[in-house]
């Protein structure tokens, strides 16, 4: 039995508490849900830069209830929590859009880490976004683009400048992922930003295509850039 469906299994069996602040009856409650749905997005490019990474646009900042809403969907498989979030990633997406169709691409998780958590949480969450951005007129769609070509190191605690090194030359485009870019700009997604590493080497990844991503979007911010609201 995978760790997805245990997860299922225990939302159905057990009562629901809000995942965000841990009250009520609910997996998320109205002013857990206020929380996202009032975010206004705004620029969350970290300090320092690293080399290659777009303009990066963070709905809210990763505290709070957000932040216990990120964790719960990305590794306890609260999965009805990828629509709310979705939109709110949705909503970081549009100010990074020029006109034209669009691809989101979402940041790929490790084989490893998909099979340990059940799911890719952010391959749900760009769904998700697209989802919401369609509803709006917006013609975007989501393509899991992106995979990993060589083992990683764990990121939790390395420097930015070890975060980068870890990663670098780590992604690569999966096979027909220039063809599905073709006449479509390209914009990264992934949860949360915390050094840009990650996201700038997708855009390695995908400039080395002759495709470099227009910008980057996350749900969420480490690091609130000047501007950027919260």
């Amino acid at each position: 039995m995978t760790a997805l469906v245990l997860f299922e299994l225990a939302d159905l069996l057990l009562p629901a508490r809000c995942a965000g602040c841990r009250t009520g009856r609910t997996p998320l409650c109205p002013a857990c849900r206020a929380a996202l749905d009032t975010a206004v997005p705004g620029p969350a490019t970290p300090h320092p830069r690293p080399e290659g990474l777009p303009p990066v646009y963070a709905a809210t900042r990763y505290a709070g209830p957000v932040r216990h809403l990120l964790i719960a969907h990305k590794e306890r498989g609260a999965l009805r929590l990828a629509a709310p979030l979705g939109r709110a990633l949705a909503a970081a997406v549009r100010p990074a859009l020029g006109p034209g169709p669009a691809l989101l691409v979402p940041v790929p998780s490790t084989r490893a880490a998909t099979r340990a958590r059940g799911h890719d949480p952010t391959l749900r969450l760009a769904r998700a976004a697209a989802r919401e951005l369609r509803r709006h007129g917006h013609p975007v769609r989501a393509a899991h683009l992106l995979r990993h070509r060589r083992a990683v190191a764990d990121q939790a605690g390395l420097t930015a400048a070890q975060r980068h090194a870890n990663l670098h030359g780590a992604l690569t485009a999966r096979p027909g992922a220039a063809r599905l870019l073709t006449g479509r700009q390209a914009v990264l997604v992934d949860d949360l930003v915390t050094t840009g590493a990650s996201l700038a080497e997708a855009a390695r990844a995908l400039a080395a295509l002759g495709h470099p991503p227009r910008a980057a979007a996350t749900v969420a911010a480490v690091r609130r850039a000047t501007g950027h609201p919260g």
